[in-house]
């Protein structure tokens, strides 16, 4: 199950908007993002044809079971570390940054071992 980290970073927006919007669209994603609605639809497409995501006669964007589960572990991955840094004395802006870097190349072997070792 490998992706890239657009792939994962794509995901990950979709998880968090699905918390809370009732819909999600390729706009919403835009937005969040801060990327052009082209790029959002060609990702879109893109995560559509590796069946990660389902898209809608009215364009409502929903993870599918692959596309969940490789959403809630980037996010899973992202809450964990930026707290861990926060707490390691990291201010908020540059914990999150950092987390959103770290969580997409470190290996589950290496991110498992940390979380054993903060518990």
């Amino acid at each position: 199950m490998h992706t890239n980290e657009s792939a994962e970073n794509y995901l990950e927006t979709i998880l968090m908007l699905s918390q809370k919007l009732p819909v999600v669209r390729s706009v919403d994603i835009a937005n969040e993002l801060g990327f052009k609605k082209s790029s959002v639809s060609i990702a879109m497409k893109n995560l559509r044809e590796k069946n990660h995501i389902t898209v809608s006669d009215a364009g409502f964007i929903t993870l599918t079971e692959s596309g969940r589960e490789i959403a809630e572990m980037i996010y899973e991955r992202h809450q964990f570390l930026s707290s861990w840094l926060v707490k390691l004395g990291v201010d908020e802006k540059t914990a999150s940054e950092d987390a959103c870097k770290i969580e997409h190349v470190i290996s589950k072997e290496s991110f498992e071992a940390i979380k054993k070792s903060v518990k």
